[in-house]
């Protein structure tokens, strides 16, 4: 498996693209190491996998409790930031286990340390955030200085989600089977507490159960087509060691620079094909002052 060498954010990050959310959650969250994408077919069932997911997570306040609790919302990121920091590792380890016949960890030590790294970024973000906005809320006059440092974190932290949500903390880099593996039990496991508990939102049974299973089976079916088309295509499969999987084509190489149009050439490519211009002769060719004097003296010499 091929991945990018060089930074993390590939030295194409300039200075002043940190006061650009946007530009910043991508260079932090999706950096230059995680591998592209096969195909578009797999980086289309990827996004749909992460719309798919967000509309039915956020449904629930959105379109039935008629908004968003800032402060339910400043819970529920601390809640997910601490699954993801357990269960993310947990599900690695997992796959670790099964994939021990196939090869070692030391082979995958560097990507593993890799994905950790984003992991403990982006949880670190997240808590960072909650923290801002708190302090922010009794600040007094501070709120003026604090208040674009919370926004700031927080188009951070969407635009970083939704980077995430896509590479799942640059787990490609280990398998390309973990991130929709991953993505799926994170939606379980967010999911079933609320029915366990019989927390449905202040919904109805049925609508609660519709809006709770929602995300997750919204989320196992397209993870499972997937990881489906993974292996028809290219033969990846999820139980095996990464080490024993089949190399998977690279990036096309970049086009040739085109030729500069055609310009025909200007004047006359052949030159004058009768040379230039005579002149006339300069002086008096006959020496006598004037050109057109006649010989003085006998032309024929004495008789």
């Amino acid at each position: 498996m091929t991945t990018r060498q060089g930074s993390w954010t590939g030295g194409t990050l300039a200075p002043r693209d940190w006061l650009r959310p946007k530009q910043a959650a991508r260079a932090v969250f999706h950096p230059a190491w995680i591998p592209d994408s096969l195909d578009p077919a797999v980086d289309t069932l990827k996004k749909v996998r992460l719309i798919a997911g967000t509309v039915a997570a956020v449904g629930v306040y959105t379109f039935v409790e008629g908004g968003f609790a800032f402060e339910e919302v400043l819970e529920n990121m601390l809640t997910a930031s601490v699954v993801l920091l357990f269960i993310t590792p947990l599900t690695v380890g997992v796959m670790l286990y099964v994939w021990r016949r196939g090869g070692t960890v030391r082979a995958l030590r560097v990507p593993l340390l890799n994905s950790l790294k984003l992991l403990l970024a982006f949880v670190g973000t997240i808590v960072l955030t909650v923290f801002v906005w708190r302090l922010a809320g009794g600040a007094g006059f501070l709120v003026l200085l604090l208040a674009p440092v919370a926004l700031w974190l927080t188009a951070l932290v969407v635009r970083g989600a939704v980077h995430v949500s896509g590479n799942f903390f640059g787990t490609a880099g280990v398998h390309r089977c973990l991130p929709p593996l991953l993505a799926t039990v994170t939606t379980w496991l967010m999911a079933v507490p609320d029915l366990v508990t019989g927390d449905l939102h202040g919904l109805s049974l049925a609508m609660g159960v519709v809006f709770i299973l929602g995300a997750p089976l919204t989320v196992t079916g397209i993870a499972l087509l997937e990881m489906g088309r993974l292996e028809q295509r290219y033969g990846i499969r999820l139980a095996a060691h990464p080490a024993t999987l089949p190399r998977v084509p690279g990036p096309p190489p970049p086009m040739p620079p085109t030729a500069p149009p055609y310009v025909p050439q200007q004047g006359n490519p052949y030159g004058n094909p009768y040379g230039p211009a005579p002149h006339p002769p300069q002086g008096d060719p006959y020496g006598n002052g004037t050109p057109y004097a006649p010989p003085q003296g006998n032309p024929y010499g004495a008789p």
